[in-house]
Formats: structure tokens, C-alpha cells, sequence
């Protein structure tokens, strides 16, 4: 897959490589002592992110956290967040290697993205900080507005080729 694809006038796409990924699944106790330990604090408002020291935290589910690292900070992170939940009832799943990241960037990265995707991403429907599950066209992802004109995904890897050559084809559409 290439690393990245550029089209000026609309958007930039590619793969975002050296995450490391943890689905956390755990009550509202588990959710408070986990952020401390993550150091970012779990959102509790639905279909919401936090981030900070590249580190990020999207809200799936009332009991559900998808959290993002740096891979170089990933086995400590891991290693951190076991042993605060030790003896909770929790589940904290390495799924790395399940998923793949893309970015698609610029000014126009939502009109590339409604090519396949239902949602209303008009920043004041899907605002920066915004993240949920949805579908480009056939392929379940999860779909967070970063910045402004920027947009992260997570794809199962099975499926990510496939998205983002579409994403790359509804570009160049739009492309002048």
C-alpha cells in the first residue's frame, strides 16, 4: 500500500504506520483508574476522543475505549494499564495488528470521505474531537476528526487496501 498520495487541491492520503492499539472494555471504575494509568483521561461523553503525549483515547462504547500509542511507548503502556486493572473485571485486548491506520488530510477530506461514508460530516454535525463506528461503503471503520480538515480511520487490515483505494479514487474525482 503506498505510504501516501497527494492531490493538492483535495486531500492527502496514506497510511499512518508505528501505532500501537488496545481495545479496553470495563465499567465506569475501571474506565477512571484506566485514564490515570493511560495518562489521558477517558472520555465518558459518547462518540468523543482525548489525546495527548501521542497518545489518544476514542469512545466506542459506554464500556469500550479504542487507545492509541506510539509504538516505541506501546509495551509500557500496555504493561502500565495491566497492572492498575489488575484484579478489576476489565478486558484489555493488544489488537495491533488487527488494524490499520489511514489519514485522509486537506481541504476537502470530507467530501472524499462522504464519497463512501453515510454520516453527515459537515463540522458542525461530526466537529473536531468526534469519533464512531460507521461503514465506507462495504468496510466497518472507525472514524475520527482529528483537526479541522483532518480525518484518522481504523480499518481492519483485511480491508484497508481496499479503502484506500476508493478513498484515492473518490479523490481523483474531485480533483480539479
Amino acid at each position: 500500500m503506498p505510504d501516501i498520495a497527494t492531490l493538492p487541491a483535495t486531500a492527502a492520503i496514506g497510511e499512518l504506520s508505528g501505532l500501537g492499539r488496545m481495545s479496553l472494555r470495563g465499567g465506569s471504575q475501571v474506565l477512571a483508574v484506566a485514564g490515570d494509568a493511560f495518562g489521558v483521561q477517558l472520555p465518558t461523553e459518547a462518540c468523543r476522543a482525548a489525546e495527548g503525549d501521542a497518545r489518544a483515547a476514542l469512545w466506542l462504547g459506554p464500556d469500550e475505549q479504542l487507545l492509541l500509542v506510539q509504538q516505541p511507548d506501546f509495551e509500557r503502556a500496555f504493561a502500565a494499564l495491566a497492572a492498575r486493572l489488575r484484579g478489576m473485571p476489565h478486558a484489555l485486548v493488544d489488537i495491533s495488528q488487527r488494524q490499520v491506520a489511514l489519514q485522509v488530510d486537506g481541504a476537502r477530506a470530507a467530501d472524499v470521505l462522504a464519497s463512501g461514508c453515510p454520516l453527515d460530516l459537515h463540522p458542525s454535525a461530526f466537529p473536531v474531537g468526534m469519533c464512531t463506528r460507521t461503514l465506507f461503503t462495504k468496510a466497518q471503520i472507525v472514524l475520527w476528526r482529528s483537526a479541522p480538515n483532518t480525518f484518522h480511520i481504523e480499518v481492519w487490515r483485511s480491508f484497508a487496501r481496499y479503502v484506500q483505494q476508493l478513498l484515492l479514487d473518490a479523490a481523483h474525482e474531485l480533483d480539479p
